[in-house]
């Protein structure tokens, strides 16, 4: 397991949050911003984890050596699974993986094309200059739907980023494109082989019947997966401890992460996070001994 710029064991439980995101993808700080808010915000040990590219860990982990917080190399996939968007997220991955990068690689390419699409799209709605505008607003390798929610808001064809996606950017509006992602197969094998943990990212946000969670759950399973997040930005209390259940029921690793995008767009903020609910086994479980590890090697 890779965990980088090892935090001294101060003998209190560390304050995890393993979902983040930089201006790498579609989150508005720099890897080094968003470490050192992180660090302001009392986290010990955060988890970049990109939409499809690890470009901003570098930056990250010097950051991270600086303010003296742990920093995991990790990565959020896109699938499409039965026709539904879900996302994977990879902790303590190996970002120099050939597989893993060739998948994200192709990812990357989808995103480009689905783009220019939306651009597309939004021009034949008299919305001139989207893709330029999410272009310019998008300043690492990813533009995304939150990118053309930034345009819509900047210039005023909607109040706010909720307006932008019920107008314009979700299922059966003018710039919807349905997602060509990778399988649940493929995400959690790039992740396995990368040397990392695989976890379902804030399941409670996916619109799926009890049935078709159970399903998409022992798929994932059996595929290799680990863990779920449990604990996320976006869920409900109600929803953190449905999860708990689910993650016992399993048997998965609990994860927890705010999936912070920045401060003008957070469903909760870095330092925030509840606790995970009793009886859950996180995902760190095993992380204890490695870092004692890697500690007696730098000693």
């Amino acid at each position: 397991m890779r965990i980088s710029n090892i935090v001294p064991d101060s003998g209190h439980a560390k304050r995890y949050d393993l979902h983040s995101h930089s201006l790498f993808s579609d989150g508005t700080l720099t890897p080094s911003e968003l470490v050192r808010r992180a660090h302001a915000a009392g986290v010990e040990v955060l988890a970049l984890t990109d939409h499809d590219v690890t470009d901003g860990l570098d930056e990250a982990q010097t950051a991270a050596g600086q303010c003296g917080i742990s920093v995991i190399a990790g990565v959020e996939i896109s699938v499409t699974w039965k026709n539904q968007t879900l996302h994977i997220v990879g902790l303590n991955i190996d970002p120099d993986h050939s597989g893993l990068q060739q998948g994200l690689a192709r990812l990357r390419k989808f995103r480009e094309w689905r783009a220019e699409e939306i651009g597309r799209r939004l021009e034949k709605k008299k919305i001139d200059g989207a893709y330029a505008g999410a272009a310019r607003l998008a300043k690492g390798t990813i533009i995304a739907r939150t990118h053309f929610a930034r345009f819509l808001v900047e210039q005023g064809y909607v109040r706010g980023f909720s307006q932008a996606f019920r107008q314009f950017l979700s299922r059966g509006k003018p710039g919807f494109v349905p997602g060509q992602w990778a399988t649940l197969e493929e995400a959690v094998q790039w992740i396995v082989t990368a040397g990392g943990q695989a976890a379902v990212a804030h399941p409670a946000r996916y619109k799926l019947s009890a049935g078709k969670m159970h399903q998409m759950l022992s798929e994932f399973h059996d595929c290799g997966g680990e863990a779920i997040e449990v604990v996320s930005g976006s869920h409900t209390p109600e929803a953190n401890l449905h999860f708990a259940g689910i993650s016992r029921e399993y048997k998965f690793l609990a994860s927890a992460g705010s999936d912070y995008h920045g401060p003008e767009q957070t469903w909760m903020d870095l330092g925030k996070l509840p606790s995970l609910p009793e009886g859950c086994t996180p995902v760190w479980r095993d992380w204890t001994q490695y870092e004692n590890t890697a500690r007696q090697a730098l000693a």
